[in-house]
């Protein structure tokens, strides 16, 4: 009980927080006299929304897509990857270094690459936010699973398990924790690929609407459109903590 209460007020806090920041900007906006090209008010900024030509729905859904897209294939392929690396020590050896080496390539310059080899649209932005996401992951999952106690490893060997016993029973368990944290540091750098990507080049999406408001000074919009990212990211985020709470932390109490 003294747990819920404890979540409760968590979340409480949390909205309290973002309630007293917009409070902060309102009186900060309206009674410093601040000209609306430089920042607008919370309402002028929710206002923004009603203007049809700036097809929100569509844009939101599209970097949706690109976030969400990017992300996914990037935890399973992330979570793929480590798993050959525990089975197989030389290929890891082998592909490691070169996985470093191409993460440090800034993600900037694949950019106009993308646009080259995929055009404009959703699929080279997805692309980007995989390129963002899939190191942190790798190298988290990677890691869990070498920390495996190595007695519990000999056991199920002893017994005779399989590979894929030995992985599912003992090293995914172990490797979890290690793995949602990769993931939580990859949903915030989705959003970083997918909207660098449509900076660069795109047909639509929130950071392709705020290069078009730029232009005319809407700054409301340009508001707008960073929050509704933010909201996307944080959403993406939630969904993280909330899988981590399910898998980690109830198998945490049942042990």
């Amino acid at each position: 009980m003294s747990g819920s209460n404890e979540q409760v007020q968590r979340y409480a806090l949390a909205v309290l927080s973002h309630l007293i920041l917009i409070a902060i900007w309102h009186f900060f906006v309206v009674y410093g006299e601040v000209p609306k090209v430089v920042m607008p008010s919370p309402y002028d900024t929710v206002h923004a929304l009603l203007v049809p030509n700036y097809r929100w729905l569509e844009n939101i859904l599209a970097t949706s897509i690109e976030i969400f897209g990017g992300f996914l294939i990037a935890a399973i392929f992330g979570i793929l990857t480590a798993l050959l690396f525990s089975w197989f020590r030389w290929l890891e050896m082998f592909a490691m270094p070169l996985l470093v080496s191409l993460n440090m390539i800034p993600k900037v310059a694949l950019g106009p690459l993308m646009i080259v080899w995929f055009k404009y649209g959703i699929w080279p932005n997805t692309l980007m936010a995989f390129a963002i996401c899939f190191f942190p992951i790798v190298l988290t999952t990677a890691r869990g699973l070498r920390e495996v106690e190595p007695d519990l490893l000999d056991l199920v060997r002893t017994l005779r398990g399989s590979r894929w016993q030995l992985f599912t029973k003992i090293q995914l368990p172990g490797a979890l924790p290690y793995t949602f944290s990769g993931m939580k540091v990859a949903a915030i750098l989705a959003v970083a690929g997918a909207i660098v990507g449509e900076f660069l080049g795109s047909e639509r999406g929130l950071g392709y609407l705020m290069l078009q408001v730029q232009v005319t000074l809407d700054t409301a919009a340009m508001f707008m459109a960073v929050i509704l990212i933010t909201l996307i990211g944080g959403l993406l985020y939630g969904i993280v903590l909330g899988l981590e709470r399910y898998f980690v932390v109830k198998d945490a109490r049942i042990q």
